[in-house]
């Protein structure tokens, strides 16, 4: 009976152990920009093939929608990492931070607050990192500064494939340009940048909205296709929530901590129970 135990565990393991989670984030943060008005009023499709990690110091790791009242915890250049796609070390990517703006306005230009061009991606195994150091900071990191009253202000993360022929726009092409408005969608159009990497977003609102707001509905990661696969179901799971525009504060609502695409803990599969029983029948 001393191999029973080994036996159970041999037959369980492949689906408790090794679990990549990176599609069920991917389909968790491409409801969350549809849920958040991003898709379609400032990117059209939204398709990345990566998940993008932001982590602020003091802060930690920021998940999708997280909200903010107190500006000073996003004041920081952030720490940015990927998991998911490949890599090689020539490279080079295009990384922006645009305010979208509270969900429901349709504005023709953005504040940029964050722009880099020949941005590289680092380290032999994922988490890669996102650096910046030998990239040509169009504009520097600048923290949020949204109007009191204006409601919570969406901050946009994106990554883009960089070719090899880029051509940054007149304005646009020498360092230390300060924070401003400009046309994001034409950018990316103008400037042939390549595929979507990766994005994230979070919000920040000063004050309380004067205005009326439109409403987002919650991700609920369970119900994604992804969160179910051939080697098992999904487990229920707390709703990824995308908060609505009235939530606010760093804690202690439904952006702050659960607006995440975290990894969703995974049921072991029926396959799995019943070579644990077989087992168990012969052995006795």
């Amino acid at each position: 009976m001393f191999v029973l135990p080994f036996i159970l565990s041999a037959a369980l393991a492949p689906f408790v152990l090794g679990q990549d989670d990176t599609p069920l984030q991917i389909q968790a943060i491409e409801a969350h920009f549809n849920n958040s008005g991003i898709v379609p009023t400032l990117l059209s499709t939204f398709a990345p093939t990566a998940v993008f990690t932001l982590a602020f110091q003091g802060s930690g790791n920021i998940q999708p929608g997280q909200a903010f009242t107190d500006n000073s915890k996003v004041a920081p250049t952030p720490n940015l990492t990927l998991t998911g796609g490949t890599y090689n070390a020539g490279d080079l990517f295009t990384l922006a931070m645009v305010d979208a703006g509270p969900v429901g306005s349709a504005e023709d230009s953005q504040t940029r607050h964050w722009l880099v061009n020949g941005v590289t991606v680092t380290g032999d195994k994922a988490p890669f990192t996102v650096s910046t150091d030998n990239a040509t900071a169009i504009t520097e990191y600048a923290g949020p500064a949204p109007p009191p009253g204006s409601g919570p202000h969406r901050y946009v993360v994106l990554l883009y494939s960089q070719p090899s022929d880029f051509q940054a726009p007149d304005g646009l092409n020498t360092a230390n340009v300060g924070v401003s408005t400009f046309d994001f969608p034409s950018y990316v159009q103008s400037t042939h940048l390549g595929a979507l990497v990766a994005g994230t977003y979070f919000t920040v609102e000063a004050g309380t909205a004067s205005v009326s707001l439109s409403a987002t509905q919650p991700v609920v990661t369970s119900t994604l296709p992804a969160a179910s696969s051939t080697s098992g179901s999904s487990s229920p799971s707390s709703p990824s929530t995308t908060p609505t525009q009235g939530g606010n504060g760093s804690s202690g609502n439904s952006g702050s901590n659960q607006g995440s695409s975290a990894p969703v803990t995974r049921a072991i599969s029926w396959t799995a129970v019943m070579a644990g029983i077989a087992a168990i029948v012969i052995f006795n």
